[in-house]
């Protein structure tokens, strides 16, 4: 039996018999496999990420400043439209951000001072806490040499030194508001024109337009709900410390504000500190007492009002938001803590929503949509009245002719 050939003739046919060959397809690219095509991927992928880690002192201010000219667009949009020009909506937003910026440097950069200045007079105090706690410990059977290293290990004396480097580190942080400033000042300049260039993109790349749109939106929704939130969480915070009596109520008011932006463990990292001050400062009751007001704050702010605001825009499950900050945590420091949530939404702009083979992933990683999680309540109505009656198919009358 033969097959004709490319041309149609004979010429070129090829005999076709149990067990026989088929040589592929004129054309056709032969098909890597899947387990190759695996380990390509992955090795690209360390590739990637060890080049991103390599330059986070770039990515990180550089995505930050794209968030804030994402968030605030359309505060530039609006000012445009009521007739200012282009180049002061610009000025104004770059002098506003760099303002707010600027100050909570200064008040973060003086709190560390004055902390710095007083943990030297509780360092009797905390020797007795931790001679307490070893007498404790040690009636519990653990071995004095242990709790001698334990001791070592939390000398008051290295605390006053990490702060010492800190405060060192924030005096090198100009350099990087002056960067940040400049990547805002540019990409607020071509924020004006970014309109055109995503209905330039659309005429060949529809869906990456739509997936880089549906990141500016979550993200700006992200921000909002944050903001408003941390503020509030940070005001009542500061105002409980100042009522306890803990030393610096204002530079925790400001850790729990910026912490409000960590998912997941942004609370305890905003807790610890100023639990500490309280129990060097003023003793064990007063320490109970922040950590339960801070449970209670985050309990109803956080836990109970503030997903109900938030809902379901940044479309990314619980578990997905711990990993992530966790994995950007990871690669980019601090900074990629702070920006986890649009960084994902960002990654998942590029990866996911452009591809629409993809979409399992979105199902897999993301929280169900509103109308996926009806309330038991509404479930329970529904069938109580019974399934609506089905409507009788329509009869077409077709005239002879």
């Amino acid at each position: 039996m033969t097959t004709p050939g490319a041309d149609g003739h004979g010429a070129a046919d090829v005999p076709v018999s149990t067990g026989a060959v088929v040589p592929p397809v004129p054309g056709r690219r032969p098909v890597l496999p899947r387990a190759l095509v695996m380990l390509l991927g992955a090795a690209s992928a360390v590739i990637v990420l060890g080049g991103l880690r390599a330059t986070a002192w770039l990515i990180g201010p550089a995505f930050l400043a794209l968030v804030l000219v994402v968030a605030l667009h359309p505060v530039q949009g609006w000012l445009r439209r009521h007739g200012w020009p282009g180049w002061l909506t610009t000025l104004v937003l770059v002098l506003l951000v760099v303002g707010v910026l600027a100050v909570l440097a200064l008040v973060v950069v003086v709190s560390l001072a004055q902390l710095a200045a007083l943990l030297p007079q509780y360092a009797g105090r905390a020797e007795e806490l931790l001679q307490d706690l070893a007498g404790s410990l040690e009636g519990l059977g653990v071995p004095p040499a242990q709790l001698q290293d334990a001791a070592d290990d939390l000398d008051p004396a290295r605390l006053v030194v990490l702060i010492g480097s800190l405060l060192a580190g924030l005096s090198s942080a100009v350099s990087s508001v002056v960067f940040l400033g400049c990547l805002l000042l540019f990409l607020s300049l071509e924020a004006g024109g970014i309109d055109r260039r995503l209905a330039a993109v659309a005429d060949d790349r529809p869906g990456l337009v739509t997936a880089l749109l549906s990141f500016a939106r979550s993200t700006r929704s992200y921000l909002v709900v944050s903001t408003v939130f941390g503020l509030v969480v940070g005001l009542l915070d500061a105002v409980v410390l100042a009522v306890v009596g803990v030393p610096l109520p204002l530079l925790w008011g400001v850790l729990a504000f910026l912490t409000n932006y960590v998912p997941n463990v942004g609370f305890v990292i905003g807790l610890v500190p100023p639990a500490l001050l309280a129990l060097l400062a003023l003793g064990v009751p007063e320490m109970l007492v922040v950590i339960a007001a801070y449970c209670v704050l985050n309990f109803v702010i956080q836990s109970l009002i503030q997903p109900r605001f938030v809902g379901d825009s940044v479309g990314l499950a619980m578990t997905t938001t711990f990993i992530a900050l966790v994995f950007w945590a990871w690669l980019l420091g601090p900074l990629g803590a702070l920006l986890a949530i649009p960084l994902t939404l960002l990654a998942k702009a590029l990866l996911v929503d452009v591809d629409p083979t993809a979409h399992w992933a979105t199902a897999l990683a993301g929280s169900l949509a509103p109308e996926q999680r009806a309330p038991r309540r509404g479930r329970r109505a529904r069938a109580a009245r019974g399934a609506a009656p089905a409507t009788p198919p329509t009869t077409v009358v077709v005239p002879r002719s």
